[in-house]
């Protein structure tokens, strides 16, 4: 499996445990004041989502350079 569609899945995957932890956040506010682990949850899986995210969204600018240069070169 190559880099990109590696990163992809892992996006997928962490956006699943990112929704499923927000529900969690919900349900147990729902019975009162949540601890803090809970509260927090969500933040790790999200900051792994923006760095995949960011580096999904520089790729094709990335990759049209790369072939702009090849062109050029």
């Amino acid at each position: 499996m190559d880099w990109s569609k590696w990163m992809r899945q892992a996006h997928r995957w962490l956006s699943i445990i990112f929704t499923a932890t927000v529900v969690a956040n919900f349900v147990t506010m729902a019975f009162g004041q949540p601890p803090a682990w809970v509260v927090y949850s969500p933040l790790p899986p999200l900051f792994l989502m923006l760095f995949s995210g960011l580096y999904m969204f520089v790729l094709p600018y990335v990759a049209k350079g790369r072939s702009a240069q090849r062109a050029n070169g």
